[in-house]
Formats: structure tokens, sequence, C-alpha cells
């Protein structure tokens, strides 16, 4: 069977997964990272994210010898790999880089901690190594990579990963595509060769045009979010339906369903910086990118609007007061599936609530306790909002409830029980999450997006 000795530096949601999977597909892979703590629970099996199926895999691969995890990059890129023969140590023959790229000033991204890796290990590297750049980075940082690396004997490729948080394994063994860049073509294939029983459609380009497909992607589905919720927007104002609306257009292949959920933005630890990321790519090359701006502006004015929905749902007007106000907020992780708080529209709407002097209480099934578990404690408080261990504790003497977060368990709430416990009977729903009628039943008004029903 294929193998490859694979050095991962940096092991949060991309690094882990990217680790891990490799590791299920055969290889013998290091995983490393500057936190010592972290790399110890790793060693136990602990993983601090909330990923479906991540944790399993990692106990799975470690048991069976393929996984493990050092301290610091260059135990990661050298001497981390036992040899055959019991003769020392080998070196990786590809090191991934999985390190975070914030949006730094002005929306260009960060690249600070990529920087000081290549910079720490370049010397480490052995002939012939493969370095990988897996975090989405600007169109550029290949050759970047490779001026810092100095090593005419080291290829430098990207390879952006496609993964949602929430279905990170699942996406990483069912690739829509596998893209890789680089000028040299040895090297690229190398590193598609990876993936090769995947039996997933390839790409392989130069390396800005890898670099830049992510942002394209990326971007693209920030637009169609947009979109749709300026959709629901006119739905309210003409008196149509939105759910009728994007079933309707999602039947068209050239369309497609996904992304057509109206919501309270867009957020997390991608789209946020990577429209702005591409945005500082385009001025860069003088280039007035319009419709992406359009759909930022877009997504940071339906925040507001989601406070004005709140306004008028509690008060019956559209100024009305919000002014100790009690709420009860449902989800504060930028989607379900995760406990990722990274640029989440939830927290950012809470804020404006807050601002508008509402008093905040959350649940989020994501932050809750496990009992007899150190590593699960109960989160008192994120960003301002104090946090329940019960969603009917977020209801207590709430004028409105409202969901910002799209967990399936909201659904299956016990609701007449929670409209017993509010002072108001009012839900409002940013997700189109629940059943109107199961709403009413309980004898709750409901208000949702772009529905006939609000």
């Amino acid at each position: 069977m294929f193998t490859r000795r694979v050095a991962v530096v940096g092991t949060g949601y991309v690094g882990l997964t990217t680790g891990a999977c490799l590791a299920s597909l055969g290889h013998q892979v290091v995983c490393a990272d500057i936190d010592t703590a972290k790399v110890e629970r790793l060693r136990r099996g602990v993983v601090d994210i909330v990923e479906p199926g991540l944790s399993d895999l990692v106990t799975e691969q470690v048991s069976a010898g393929r996984l493990s995890f050092v301290v610091g990059a260059t135990a990661g890129v050298s001497e981390a790999f036992p040899g055959s023969s019991g003769s020392g140590d080998l070196d990786a023959e590809i090191v991934f880089l999985c390190l975070p790229t914030p949006m730094g000033v002005g929306g260009v991204a960060d690249l600070r901690a990529v920087e000081a890796v290549v910079e720490e290990t370049r010397e480490l590297l052995a002939a012939g190594t493969v370095v990988v750049n897996k975090s989405t980075v600007p169109v550029g940082t290949a050759g970047r990579t490779a001026e810092l690396l100095d090593r005419a004997d080291v290829a430098v490729v990207s390879n952006p990963e496609f993964l949602r948080e929430g279905s990170a394994v699942h996406d990483f063994l069912n690739p829509d595509r596998i893209v890789v860049g680089c000028d040299t073509a040895e090297a690229a294939e190398r590193v598609a060769a990876l993936y090769a029983r995947l039996g997933a459609p390839t790409v392989l380009t130069d390396a800005a045009s890898a670099e830049l497909m992510k942002y394209a992607a990326n971007c693209f589905l920030a637009m169609k979010l947009s979109y749709v919720n300026a959709m629901a927007e006119l739905c309210e104002r003409v008196g149509a339906d939105i759910g009728d609306v994007t079933e309707g257009i999602g039947y068209d292949r050239r369309i497609g369903q996904a992304f057509l959920s109206p919501g309270p933005g867009w957020g997390g630890s991608c789209l946020p910086k990577d429209t702005h990321a591409l945005l500082q790519v385009a001025d860069a090359a003088d280039f007035e990118f319009r419709l992406l701006r359009a759909t930022i502006d877009t997504n940071t004015r339906q925040r507001q609007r989601i406070v004005d929905k709140v306004r008028h749902a509690v008060t019956g007007r559209r100024t009305g007061s919000l002014t100790r106000v009690r709420l009860g907020l449902l989800g504060l992780t930028f989607k379900a599936g995760t406990d990722d708080l990274r640029d989440s529209p939830a927290l950012a709407i809470a804020a404006l609530l807050r601002q508008a002097g509402a008093d905040l209480v959350g649940y989020d099934p994501a932050l809750v306790a496990e009992p007899g578990n150190p590593d699960r404690p109960l989160v008192d408080e994120v960003e301002g909002v104090p946090l329940v261990n019960d969603p009917t504790e977020a209801a207590q003497g709430a004028e409105a409830l409202v969901v910002l977060t799209e967990w399936p368990v909201f659904r299956t709430l016990d609701w007449v029980a929670m409209a017993g416990a509010m002072k108001q009977p009012i839900v409002v729903d940013t997700r189109n999450l629940l059943d109107p009628a199961t709403l009413r039943r309980a004898g709750l008004t409901g208000y949702g997006l772009g529905r006939r029903e609000a």
C-alpha cells in the first residue's frame, strides 16, 4: 500500500482533521503543535473541538500506530518518524502547514504564523521534501513561502481545504474535488497521490490558481447567502414566502438547493476573513470588486435587520425600546454542529441587542457542561452574554426567545413548557428552523424570515 511520512503543523480544525484522515488512508502522520497541554490531551485521545467523528478517528489512528503528536514544528518535520530497520529516525516527506491565517489590519490575511514556521524549519527539511500550504492564504503565498525557504531542493504546493465545520471528517473523506497547485508537476502529483484512495476528481494547476480557487469558492457561497437573505426581506415586503421561492429555484440544477436558507448572516472562521482577503487581492490588482463588496455590506446590514425584527416583535414598533427587555438567545455558535464562536453572527446580533439596552441570557448545546468531564465545564459567559445550562432557563421571564443557531434539538424542545416560562409568548426564528404550527399550538407567536406567517 502506498504510504508517505506526513507531518502536519497545527492541530486546529483543519490540521487535526487532515492528520487523522490522512492516517486513516494509511499514511504515517505526526501532528505538531506549540501548545504542550493540548498535545498531551491529544495523546490521551481528548479532542477539544466539537467535530462529529473526529475524536473517534483520532483514537482509532493513535491506537493503530499511524498517528502521533509532538510539541513544536521542528519535532514534527525532523526525526519524528521511527526508522523501519531501527537504524534511527526519519524525516517527513511531506509537510502540511495548517496554521491560523486570521484577518489582519484592513482585511488582509495575517501570515505571521505560517512565515514563522517556515523560517523555523527551513534548515531541517530533508532534500526532496514537499511543503504544502493547507491554510487559506492569499494569491502569491506559495511563491513567498518558496522565497522564505530559499531551498531549491524543497517544493512548495498549494492544497486548499474545502471542509465545513460540523462535517469536516465526512468532507475530507468524501471530497467533491482535490485541488493541488504547484509550478512543479512532480511535486503536485506526489501530493495528489496522498488522496488516491478517495477516488475524487483532482484539479492539478499552478499555485496561484489553486490559492485563488479557495477564495473564489467561499466568496461565491457568501454571495449566495447574502442574496437569499435579501430575497427573504423582499418576500416579507411583497407577501411571498421565501421557503416556496427557494424550493422552486433550488430545483434548477444551475442553482442547486445548498446555501439557500435565510439566516442572521454568515460568519465563522472562513467566510468573513476570506471575503475581506479577496477584496484586498482585488484592490492590489486595481480591480473594483463591487459585487463582493455589496455581499459584505448586505451581510453587515442583515444583523441590524434582525435586531429591528426583534424590536418590532416585542414592542409592535420598529422604533420601540428594548431597554431592560429580557431576551433569551437560543444558539451562539456560528452554525450548528460546532462549538466555534469565531465571527458568529449570533454574537454580533447579541452585541447590537445589548447596545439597545436588552438584558440577555443565552443557551447553546455546544457550550453546556458535561457531568464528570473536566475538559467540558460550563461556560458561564460569552462576550457579555450570561449562559445557562438548560433552554427553559433561557425562557424564564423572557419577553421573547430568539433562535440564532440552527441546532436541530431546538425543534424538539417542550415548547409548551417554554411558553409557560416566558413573560411574552414570542419567538423570533432567524433560521426558519421551527415549525410555525408547533409554536402556535404551544400558544406562541413565531416570527421567521421571509415567511407569510411573520
